[in-house]
């Protein structure tokens, strides 16, 4: 079974030091990502916007981890991780980060515990690990917030294996009538177990039973290969009973399958690009596989996102078919004296299946995340291979482990310079633009990011750039028109929101913009109509409710939008906006203490906000602490120059103290800024006469 016999008091040592090695690399690599913040993509979907996944573990968040297609997938323990991070360390990312990282070195020690339990190889199995753990094609997988079901769904992965191989350990003991028959039996429910947790965590683990056959040729050797040159029958009635032996792993494969198919078809992440032929996708699925090893041995120019490029030339999808066809015949030839190759590559080959595009989720060709489980078969063919070649060729050890340090110490330095990247999204999708073509999602990733920090008109220059790439990319022109929204332009932003809509009319987040822009223009029942198509949709959604009870305020109905923020509230508890609405919507109605609870909770979460501590302080001026009204208008101003309420607002307070020069200085600046502001020309006007 194992390739070489080692005595356990030797290498106990050794496996210890390989152990602290691996687990030191990993967090001296990855422990700058605890300072990173999230990205703007997906990690809001999984973890910063997601109001079940921040209220921690709770009775609701638990049914609705099992029960939930979100993001396009059922994974419920993965839902159940980040509600468990949420729960322990609250909303900061850091936490988020800190347990991915800690994911990766258990899985990276079970990659190395597991070969080495498999085949007696300490060394050959701690540099097959430390390639798994090192290497630059994994650093999305770790640095990725969202990518947290790779690292859980990879944990479970070892773990059915390694339950796997104590379960036929003891089978041929058993067999040798050395084991008690109950033993082995035990641990095939276990890893039945350990399987079906890794399918709740991503269902991409569905291989798993074909590498479990694979692993019975080698290094288990359950199934013997045909001994004699040229002949190519095999152990029929063995492969038959080890393939029955696998029945319950094969039926909880083929039900995960139909599951995350009619999930993402229902999330919409199938049809991204349903409109290519089974012929392209052939295609792209063909050079993906040569691009990912290449990847592998060159990890240069790694990206997020490698854009989709719709088809390939005949020539290219050729050589690569070829390639693919060769080195598969090759290890097929090999397999009586080097099955390592032919197990390592067919376990490469068979585990991108589900991710290699032929049925297509998303907008990518490739992704560095979809290599995390099948480089593990390739770096063990590689390190098994080359550890054959060069003791063939009697090579000194001292220069093997000379080689074996330069190969890690240059992934190192290429996944340190990779993790880099990650430090946030400007810098991410900055480098996805810089090395990959046309990466029209990069570029509107990018604008997003530069949105959310209200550099528009920079968001806008990315926006333009990606739908110059792809006119018909419906988020870039919802976020466009957002973002012209945002500088006051909103007759053309309306134009983009309507645009996106005619390609995408079920988004969302299409009609909620348009809505804020018809209010803007005084067009409040057409906004509505718009916030009830999204409700619809999603009766939960926080900004639409939200939205809704600004534009019935407008109307004068504040009793229905007191209701509609309670609800926004309800939806997501940490909302500012809505708490700074529903104190206004107090405000008017006279209610000053239910206004504050309101203003101070916003503060609370966005202490920053101008305009808040401007109506705080209107409050507490109507409450006469005057003192502390003063305070707050002093802050709104220091946060906002610019505020002409908080100007005006402030002047009528030092006016009230017969502090009539500094009055008319804050009416003056009030009308500065806005100067169309009548309630401001009258007080200067007042005071001017008065002076007179």
């Amino acid at each position: 079974m194992r390739d070489k016999r080692t005595n356990n008091a030797k290498t106990f040592p050794s496996k210890w030091v390989i152990c602290l090695v691996l687990v030191f690399s990993i967090f001296a690599l990855f422990y700058q990502v605890v300072d990173y913040d999230f990205v703007n993509y997906d990690d809001s979907g999984y973890v910063g916007d997601n109001v079940h996944v921040q209220n921690g573990l709770t009775r609701d968040g638990i049914i609705w981890a099992f029960t939930t297609g979100h993001m396009s997938n059922w994974h419920p323990l993965t839902w159940l991780s980040h509600m468990l991070d949420m729960e322990i360390f609250g909303p900061k990312p850091g936490a988020q980060h800190f347990t991915n990282i800690l994911f990766h070195a258990l899985n990276s020690l079970l990659v190395f515990l597991v070969f080495e339990k498999m085949t007696g190889a300490l060394w050959r199995s701690g540099f097959a690990a430390a390639l798994f753990a090192l290497h630059p094609l994994h650093v999305e997988s770790v640095a990725w917030i969202s990518e947290r079901k790779d690292l859980l769904s990879t944990f479970f992965w070892m773990l059915t294996i390694w339950a796997y191989v104590v379960y036929a350990e003891n089978k041929l003991r058993k067999k040798n009538r050395a084991a008690n028959t109950k033993f082995p039996r035990s641990f095939y429910f276990l890893s039945l177990l350990f399987f079906t947790l890794g399918l709740m965590s991503k269902p991409m683990v569905v291989t798993l039973p074909f590498v479990l056959l694979l692993l019975d040729i080698w290094p288990l050797q359950r199934l013997q290969l045909p001994q004699e040159k040229g002949r190519i029958n095999l152990d029929w009635r063995g492969l038959s009973r080890l393939f029955a032996e696998k029945l319950p792993f094969f039926t909880l494969t083929i039900g995960a399958s139909i599951v995350t198919f009619i999930v993402q078809k229902k999330g919409g992440a199938v049809s991204s690009l349903a409109g290519l032929s089974m012929i392209s996708r052939i295609e792209n699925s063909v050079i993906s596989y040569v691009r990912y090893i290449g990847k592998t041995f060159w990890p240069n120019d790694l990206s997020i996102l490698y854009p989709h490029p719709g088809s390939w030339p005949l020539g290219p999808v050729i050589a690569a078919s070829l390639f693919l066809l060769g080195v598969s015949a090759l290890a097929i030839w090999l397999a009586r004296s080097r099955a390592y190759f032919l197990v390592g590559w067919f376990w490469f080959l068979g585990t991108l299946v589900p991710v290699i595009g032929l049925v297509q989720v998303g907008m990518q060709s490739i992704a560095d995340r979809y290599t995390y489980i099948p480089l593990i078969g390739l770096f063990g063919a590689l390190t098994w291979g080359a550890a054959d070649v060069f003791s063939r060729w009697n090579f000194p050890k001292v220069a093997l482990g000379m080689g074996a340090g330069i190969i890690l110490f240059c992934c190192a330095a290429l996944t340190k310079t990779q993790v880099g990247y990650w430090r946030d999204s400007e810098t991410l999708f900055g480098h996805a633009i810089k090395v990959t073509k046309k990466n029209f999602i990069a570029y509107n990733n990018l604008g997003f990011f530069y949105s959310h920090k209200e550099r528009y008109n920079e968001a806008i220059e990315s926006y333009r750039k990606s739908l110059e790439i792809e006119p018909r990319f419906e988020d870039a022109h919802n976020n466009l028109g957002y973002a012209l929204a945002k500088l006051g332009n909103h007759q053309e932003a309306i134009a983009h929101y309507n645009v996106a809509l005619k390609l995408k009319p079920e988004l969302v987040e299409a009609h909620n913009n348009l809505g804020n822009s018809l209010a803007e223009i005084g067009k409040v029942d057409e906004a509505i109509a718009h916030y009830e198509i999204v409700l619809a949709k999603n009766p939960r959604h926080a900004d639409a409710l939200n939205n809704f009870g600004v534009a019935l305020a407008m109307k004068g109905k504040l009793n229905e939008a007191i209701e509609h923020f309670k609800k926004s509230l309800a939806a997501k508890p940490n909302y500012a906006s809505a708490h700074s609405n529903l104190g206004n919507a107090y405000a008017v109605q006279g209610k000053f203490d239910e206004a504050m609870v309101n203003y101070l909770a916003c503060l609370k979460i966005k202490p920053d906000d101008s305009q808040a501590h401007n109506n705080l302080a209107n409050v507490l001026t109507q409450k006469n602490r005057t003192g502390e009204a003063m305070e707050h208008y002093l802050t709104s101003l220091k946060l906002n120059q610019k505020n002409p309420e908080a100007h005006f607002n402030l002047g009528l307070l030092l006016l009230r103290q017969s502090r009539r020069e500094e009055a008319l200085a804050q009416f003056q600046e009030a009308l500065r800024e806005k100067p169309d502001y009548i309630e401001a020309k009258r007080q200067i006007s007042e005071l001017t006469a008065t002076a007179k």
